[in-house]
């Protein structure tokens, strides 16, 4: 393990919840921050109104040769 080392500094009893409540923190500040600068994420989140996307036409077909 490279930070072996640091659990003599370290109890892994202090370590280990910090590290994962830190992980946490910034995993929620990030969505956070996303759902607060962007307008499609609550869009969606939402259920916002479908566009219907525009099918292309048919192309015309030329009659079949005997």
């Amino acid at each position: 393990m490279i930070y072996g080392k640091m659990w003599t500094v370290v109890r892994p009893t202090v370590g280990i919840p910090l590290i994962i409540g830190a992980v946490a923190v910034g995993s929620f500040s990030v969505h956070y921050a996303i759902l607060t600068h962007t307008t499609w994420v609550s869009a969606f989140l939402e259920g916002g109104a479908k566009t219907a996307t525009a099918s292309a036409p048919a192309a015309p077909t030329a009659p079949m040769k005997k």
